[in-house]
């Protein structure tokens, strides 16, 4: 069964309210995508979200897939101690991912854990609310070359177009963290430089263009969706879509992009 929906998002942990609390205004623009955004997953009826961080269990050289039977988020390390969600975990389709990356050979690692990293939580916290028998298959980005990340992300297009499963995919990632003097990394030019490339090269479907930006620029962006991007348009490879930017904010010194691949 082909793909039901494609989205990419930011994780800013001031959206989860035993968070941001009184502060979460700064990025109401970001919280009125999500909504939208979740408006558009519930009516694709996936049966499958398969969410992409670069977050979780990170691997520098591997692909870790999460095969835990029940997920939960946990937000202590944001002060937030009482805030707890949960999901069931996608089994099957973690084993196939596996045993396929073996006759690409891709380098994917199967890993259990129940704890969610916030690259994943929040956005399911936001677009899952409405849900009652969704399933999650979060996975862990790497640091490996941009073409291992196309080929992983054309490789979850193989295998999720020859499932019975209506599947939702979703990029979590943040753009750059060095926009102005307030940002978490500091100024830096190409911060802005960065955010706004992204942008044009994914309304322009040029994938291509994105997969080779100068590393340089990349790193100077302090970004940490970079990779999840390149995956998610490796798995859209064969898809006629457009990108449809619902919002970007930089509020909070980092590029916040909610958008949709429309199909």
């Amino acid at each position: 069964m082909p793909i039901v929906f494609a989205a990419i998002t930011p994780h800013p942990p001031i959206i989860i309210d035993g968070i941001g609390k009184n502060k979460k205004e700064l990025v109401n623009k970001t919280i009125t995508a999500f909504e939208k955004l979740e408006q558009n997953l519930y009516t694709s009826k996936p049966d499958v979200i398969v969410i992409i961080s670069p977050h979780g269990d990170i691997f520098e050289n591997t692909f870790a897939v999460n095969l835990s039977e029940n997920f939960v988020s946990h937000y202590e390390k944001f002060g937030d101690f009482a805030t707890q969600e949960s999901w069931t975990g996608e089994i099957m389709l973690g084993h196939i991912i596996k045993e396929k990356s073996y006759e690409k050979n891709l380098p994917v690692q199967l890993i259990t854990e129940a704890k969610l990293d916030h690259g994943s939580s929040i956005p399911l916290s936001k677009l899952t609310k409405h849900f009652q028998n969704i399933k999650i298959l979060p996975i862990g980005n790497t640091q490996l070359d941009p073409k291992t990340q196309l080929e992983f992300g054309q490789l979850l297009y193989e295998i999720f177009s020859e499932s019975e499963k209506r599947i939702a995919i979703i990029a979590s990632a943040d753009l750059s963290h060095a926009l102005n003097s307030d940002s978490p990394a500091g100024f830096h030019k190409d911060g802005a430089e960065f955010d706004k490339k992204i942008i044009e090269l994914l309304e322009s479907h040029n994938t291509a263009g994105i997969v080779h930006l100068d590393p340089e620029l990349v790193k100077n962006a302090s970004q940490c969706g970079y990779n999840s991007i390149i995956t998610i348009l490796g798995c859209l490879r064969n898809i006629n879509y457009s990108f449809k930017n619902i919002c970007y904010e930089t509020s909070v010194g980092i590029g916040y992009l909610t958008g949709e691949f429309v199909f």
